[in-house]
């Protein structure tokens, strides 16, 4: 399999060291030549990818890509990699499978409820806004060219080396308290199982929450961990009083609970962390 991986950040590198496990060639790109000169030291070919001028390297990786995951951030006009290889990857003789990384910011506030890939998007922000109008252009994508395009809209992503347990000894994790407010979580090993089975079984114009479980308060996943640590909880704070950016604002102003029951009904994927309990323990054991 000739994997290509546009945008080789922190879940899309768990992604591509699972490829390589399995035998598979795999390219990414970064968008500086620093890092992309880190990448191939610690085993992973990474081409520089910035958003703007297409090397022929990387436009051989994409003429003979089988499957190519996108995980590149917006730029303020749209999706970069739509802008400059769209042509390329609608006629990539090869390619049957595509995935792009989305958020479930897209579905914006909805109070709490329990809702599927089923519920129309109502994005709350500029920046979700622009996540849906993404997704409709690679959704085009795959419809114009009959390539298998399939959209993930992943949740709060943690893992190794970023979760609360790391900035509760770092000294950076926060109680915040909102009356009724949870979110939904996905460790970065199961966003790569769900690509793996969606890769198992491609359908064109698929759209899947990569998400667990069980949506909790983020003051008790602190909670949990400090637990599991023996590390002192930082003391709970009214989200009223928190002084947050407007980003991290933006979060808070969200709330729902999102179900994952299309991607183990679909898909056949168990997840091997349904809930934050066993990744936090398994990230503690670790030392991670």
């Amino acid at each position: 399999m000739k994997l290509l991986i546009l945008g080789l950040g922190y879940s899309a590198g768990f992604f591509a060291r699972a490829a390589l496990a399995r035998g598979w060639d795999v390219t990414g790109t970064s968008r500086s030549a620093e890092r992309a000169a880190e990448l191939s030291r610690e085993g992973v070919r990474t081409l520089v990818f910035g958003g703007f001028a297409v090397s022929s390297p990387l436009a051989k990786a994409v003429a003979e890509a089988e499957a190519v995951l996108v995980s590149v951030q917006p730029g303020e006009d749209g999706d970069p990699v739509l802008q400059r290889l769209r042509t390329e990857l609608a006629t990539a003789p090869a390619l049957r499978w595509i995935g792009y990384l989305s958020t479930i910011g897209v579905y914006g506030d909805q109070g709490g409820a329990w809702i599927d890939e089923s519920q129309p998007v109502s994005p709350g922000n500029a920046r979700n806004r622009l996540r849906v109008a993404i997704e409709e252009d690679w959704l085009a994508l795959g419809r114009d060219s009959g390539k298998a395009v399939q959209i993930f809209r992943l949740s709060g992503i943690y893992g190794p080396g970023r979760n609360p347990i790391a900035k509760l000894r770092e000294g950076k994790a926060m109680r915040l308290v909102k009356p009724d407010q949870v979110f939904n979580r996905i460790h970065v090993d199961d966003i790569t199982g769900i690509l793996m089975a969606s890769l198992a079984q491609p359908r064109s114009g698929a759209i899947y929450n990569a998400t667990d479980d069980e949506p909790a308060p983020p003051q008790d996943v602190v909670s949990f961990a400090a637990g599991l640590t023996g590390l002192e909880p930082p003391p709970e704070i009214p989200f009223a009083e928190a002084k947050l950016s407007p980003m991290a604002a933006s979060f808070y102003g969200e709330n729902k609970r999102v179900s994952n029951a299309l991607v183990k009904r679909e898909l056949g994927y168990a997840f091997r962390y349904p809930t934050y309990r066993e990744a936090l323990k398994a990230l503690a054991a670790a030392g991670e």
